[in-house]
């Protein structure tokens, strides 16, 4: 539909004249008159009562006036928006997980450096419920989580899946299937901090081995930790069996120093996921697509077995 035509059916039913409506348009009353006669046979009913002595509007006319106008605003409003200075400048409240700080962060930033160089960057590093809550109050502009946000005024988009394992410092558990529960359940199993999604999962699936195992679930042990580092140094000094990605110690698995466990079930993976809000302004989209894009040649330089891509 031609935007132009709704905007002279607009001047029009306030003008109330063709001639003052071609004055104000720079047209002529003929132009007018064929511009609505176009809008007439595209809308298939009659705008202007030809039969009346005096200007008026039809009945239907009336009634589709407040949706032109409504069209012509929202015409306005985004010619407005394309006029304005695309230069990305300002500050990003930028929120991730611990999980982006030990894979494609770095890579991230350099990036929103390189190519946005008067955006100001404000990094919080924080588990998903305190970034989505910072999200929601319009703390932060843009946050990498676990899992999205089920909101109208949200857009999520899942970025890539970090498959989860049993890791454990080599020679820490005898990895034969046979009794394989019950040493593990012997020992603490290391995981993400309390109320997180990954959290969650572990303990419905260690209460389901507990069970399995006959052994009383108040005997098994899960340490909490925010903290990706503290969770890889307490596998290093073998103080317990980690849930976690395979991504955060690859080089430790390539090196032999830790190994992964054969154990069943195992954890869900992680769906990092990246929330903005759906009336964001142009740099937060300008740093969502940065995102993207980072966490896609990310993936693409690491073994399958440790991330992937959903870009």
């Amino acid at each position: 539909m031609n935007t132009r035509f709704l905007e002279t059916f607009v001047t029009l039913a306030q003008l109330r004249s063709f001639r003052a409506t071609a004055h104000a348009l720079h047209a002529t009353p003929a132009a007018i008159s064929l511009r609505i006669k176009a809008l007439e046979e595209e809308l298939q009913t009659e705008l202007v009562d030809r039969d009346a002595k005096d200007f008026r509007l039809t009945a239907q006319a009336e009634y589709l006036l407040s949706h032109a106008k409504a069209v012509v605003d929202a015409t306005r409003r985004l010619q407005a928006a394309a006029r304005k200075d695309s230069a990305v400048r300002g500050r990003l409240r930028l929120g991730v997980i611990e999980s982006v700080v030990h894979s494609w962060l770095a890579q991230y930033i350099r990036e929103l450096n390189a190519n946005y160089p008067e955006l100001e960057i404000d990094l919080a590093v924080d588990i998903s419920n305190v970034l989505e809550r910072r999200l929601r109050a319009r703390e932060l502009d843009l946050v990498v989580q676990v899992e999205g946000v089920d909101s109208s005024d949200i857009v999520s988009e899942a970025l890539a899946v970090y498959p989860v394992h049993w890791i454990a410092r080599k020679g820490l558990v005898d990895g034969r299937k046979e009794g394989l529960h019950q040493r593990l359940l012997a020992l603490p199993i290391l995981t993400f901090g309390r109320g997180t999604a990954p959290q969650r999962a572990l303990e419905e699936i260690v209460s389901k081995m507990a069970n399995l195992a006959a052994i009383p679930l108040e005997q098994a042990r899960i340490t909490c930790s925010p903290s990706v580092a503290a969770i890889v140094q307490l596998v290093k000094d073998g103080y317990g069996v980690a849930a976690i990605p395979s991504l955060f110690v690859s080089s430790y698995l390539e090196s032999g120093e830790f190994v992964q466990l054969p154990v069943q079930p195992e954890p869900p993976s992680i769906i990092v996921s990246m929330c903005l809000h759906t009336n964001a302004e142009m740099g937060v989209h300008a740093a969502a697509n940065a995102a993207r894009l980072a966490c896609a040649s990310y993936c693409a330089q690491v073994d399958s077995r440790y991330i992937k891509s959903l870009g």
